[in-house]
């Protein structure tokens, strides 16, 4: 018979490839790691490892078994959390994973409102960008992940969630980043509100971001009519703002990455196209009725809410 506990060592030695690695990884000492393959490889009926003499390697079964491990630990997560939240334990646990700037300004309200009605629910963290995000949560390393993608761009087929559970958050805006004596800095429109036409920043070179927001960024550019100079290119936000307030070029950054900083020499202009990133939290759906996941899906939500009435007021305002 095949238990959990070994798939979960199985994993780990798949993924670190030793049994003193694995062992690390999980907390325990080297003899229980593989007294433990030793016996899922005995209830298997079949060797699961090549022991090399400087890695461990998958036989064709330990590969098939590591690929269905993934879905059996996420529905028997699943089962033991609304177990026990029927039990009246008022216990669980919700692994999220997060873009930077979704950790910054969605995920520590939310956390906190779990945290206050529910204290018995421990919430970790882990940051990735989708779509390796997505794919940590359809392996089972975490139960909630935020994600985001382009609204005004094609979704490909490795972006799509159709087998996923979906709870939009909010619609965020990109705008453009300039230092602050930048000629187009103070253009104005009649309302009032700082904004371009991206290809007027054609000829000046450009600071962007992580691998997707770069490529989303020449696809914006293609439709303006020219290329982007890129000159740099860094994953972190306050780099990016950073770069741009030495006046050493432009960039387009989200909204919500801007309200978790304090940004000094920049210039934050409005986009005259129409440039959105619809943020969203995914869960798997046996994962979806699990109480604690379920309150938390649904404080990031009001969270979402929050944001999107904050960013509100100043159009408000200027009308």
């Amino acid at each position: 018979m095949i238990e959990a506990r070994h798939l979960r060592v199985l994993r780990s030695v798949a993924r670190n490839g030793s049994f003193s690695a694995a062992a690390r990884e999980l907390g325990c000492t080297q003899p229980a790691v593989s007294q433990q393959m030793k016996a899922l490889e005995l209830s298997a009926g079949t060797p699961l490892l090549i022991r090399g003499a400087r890695e461990m390697r998958l036989t064709e079964a330990g590969d098939a078994l590591v690929r269905h491990a993934a879905g059996i630990l996420a529905g028997l997560t699943a089962a033991e959390e609304e177990v026990a939240a029927i039990a009246g334990l008022r216990a669980g646990r919700v692994r999220l994973a997060s873009f930077p700037s979704g950790s910054s300004a969605l995920v520590p309200g939310a956390v906190a409102q779990m945290r206050a009605q529910y204290p018995g629910t421990k919430v970790s963290l882990v940051e990735a960008e989708p779509p390796e995000s997505v794919e940590l949560l359809r392996a089972g390393d975490c139960d909630v992940t935020l994600a985001f993608r382009y609204t005004d761009v094609d979704t490909s087929d490795e972006e799509s969630w159709d087998d996923l559970v979906v709870r939009p958050l909010l619609s965020d805006r990109l705008v453009g980043v300039l230092p602050s004596g930048h000629p187009l800095a103070a253009a104005e429109d009649p309302g009032g509100q700082p904004t371009v036409d991206i290809a007027d920043l054609a000829g000046d070179e450009w600071i962007a971001g992580c691998p997707r927001c770069r490529r989303h960024l020449v696809e914006v550019c293609a439709q303006a009519g020219f290329t982007p100079r890129i000159e740099f290119a860094t994953d972190d936000y306050p780099a990016v703002v950073g770069l741009v307030a030495a006046g050493l070029g432009v960039a387009v950054l989200p909204d919500l990455a801007l309200a978790a900083l304090r940004p000094k020499g920049i210039a934050v202009v409005g986009l005259r196209q129409s440039v959105r990133r619809e943020i969203v939290a995914l869960t798997l759906p046996d994962l979806a009725h699990v109480p604690a996941v379920d309150m938390m899906l649904g404080r990031l939500a009001r969270e979402g809410l929050r944001l999107t009435e904050q960013a509100r007021r100043p159009e408000k305002a200027g009308q």
